[in-house]
């Protein structure tokens, strides 16, 4: 009984670590055939309940953070992608996070975190469109970056690597608008 209680336990072990190492090979990875167009259709309220057409943004190079208020690696990354809009920014880059919360969750928590980014409230759409851009998972964080030609360059499930977000970013930022 030890002995099978034993195969158990490895295999379960082994299980784990490749599911773990399965989604760590796809960070990162690329999603180019991800369609843009349901992304730049949509609409979502911001922090002060205006609605703000996703369309806005297209055009530019995107990073585009699908999070959710309950999250502890959302909330971590958060000030990190802060400094990287600040940094970036006259560079052309747009950071938009999109909640999967109501606006009300969004809402409260903006007013105790403000970033330097717009902040939209998705909510279940956005666990779709994020879908839709190559989070078969479900995980989150999720995040896409765009080029200015709307095609996905690559995709981040988990915590970001800001070091990596950044080298796939700054090519992008370098090309003539």
């Amino acid at each position: 009984m030890r002995t099978y209680a034993r195969v158990l336990i490895a295999l379960a072990v082994v299980g784990t670590l490749v599911l773990v190492t399965a989604a760590w090979l796809h960070s990162g990875s690329t999603t180019a055939s991800a369609d843009t167009r349901p992304l730049f259709a949509a609409t979502f309220p911001d922090s002060q309940g205006r609605t703000q057409a996703l369309s806005q943004w297209q055009g530019k190079v995107l990073l585009v953070n699908f999070w959710a208020t309950w999250c502890p690696p959302c909330r971590e990354e958060m000030p990190e992608l802060s400094r990287l809009q600040e940094k970036y920014r006259s560079g052309g880059l747009a950071i938009i996070g999109i909640a999967t919360d109501d606006v009300n969750k969004m809402w409260e928590f903006a007013q105790q975190n403000p970033v330097a980014y717009p902040l939209l409230a998705g909510d279940f759409e956005a666990t779709n469109l994020a879908a839709g851009l190559g989070n078969d998972k479900d995980i989150l964080p999720y995040t896409v970056a765009i080029g200015r030609d709307g095609k996905v360059v690559a995709s981040y499930l988990g915590r970001l690597d800001m070091g990596v977000v950044e080298q796939t970013l700054q090519p992008l930022l370098s090309i003539s608008r």
